[in-house]
């Protein structure tokens, strides 16, 4: 069987999220720097609702780059964060000793910028041996061209294109199961976008639930309505 012929779990699979630094988002020009921050955040914290493993790392960190963004340290309080010097995460030592204490061989990456700091460990862990899935609107690059040109060159190495929904609910992938639901329902109502404004929708216009926002809105009834 190939070996991307069959779903990831959140039983075996791990997250890596590379260098979302201050400095680093500056550079970025492939998709709007608000919507990669709210993609990154929402795959975080799915990842922690599902117990993903997760890696943090950041390069140059008080030198250069800035630290990581607080909406993921913020999933992850306290987690320890892999500081490097090398552009490529995968000629760290620390890096790599954090991969292997996952214990996956599924890995899901995100990063800036994608065509060095996802490109260049991506394709040394496919030839390590891993399954790599690159969440593509979590990563971010210099240029429209400089982002596609990455993706190929990935894809010709061996990794998968996906983006953060799909990413997502393949942890899921089963709506009968409840373990998750509720939780995973809440996080796509925040940051999902328009599927996160249709399950609103849906919740309160169809099934009458209750309202997300802590103070429901009041709508005053009008006279001979």
């Amino acid at each position: 069987m190939n070996k991307y012929h069959k779903l990831y779990t959140p039983e075996d699979s791990a997250v890596v999220f590379i260098d979302h630094q201050p400095q680093m988002t500056f550079g970025v020009a492939n998709i709007d720097r608000a919507a990669l921050i709210n993609n990154v955040t929402l795959l975080a914290k799915a990842a922690k609702e599902f117990n993903v493993p997760a890696v943090l790392t950041a390069v140059e960190t008080e030198s250069f780059s800035g630290y990581i963004w607080p909406h993921l340290l913020d999933v992850f309080p306290g987690q320890p964060v892999v500081e490097r010097t090398s552009m490529n995460a995968w000629d760290d030592a620390g890096f790599r000793a954090a991969i292997e204490a996952t214990g996956k061989k599924n890995i899901l990456l995100t990063g800036l910028w994608t065509e060095v700091c996802v490109t260049w460990p991506a394709i040394e862990m496919l030839g390590a041996g891993y399954n790599i899935y690159v969440v593509e609107d979590c990563c971010g690059a210099t240029s429209t061209a400089a982002h596609d040109a990455a993706l190929s060159r990935m894809v010709q190495a061996g990794a998968i294109r996906l983006t953060t929904i799909a990413a997502l609910l393949e942890w899921q992938r089963d709506w009968a199961k409840r373990e998750h639901y509720n939780q995973l329902m809440g996080l796509i109502k925040q940051h999902g976008g328009a599927y996160g404004a249709g399950v609103e929708y849906a919740y309160t216009m169809v099934h009458h639930a209750p309202q997300s926002a802590v103070k429901p809105q009041i709508v005053p009834k009008k006279a001979g309505h």
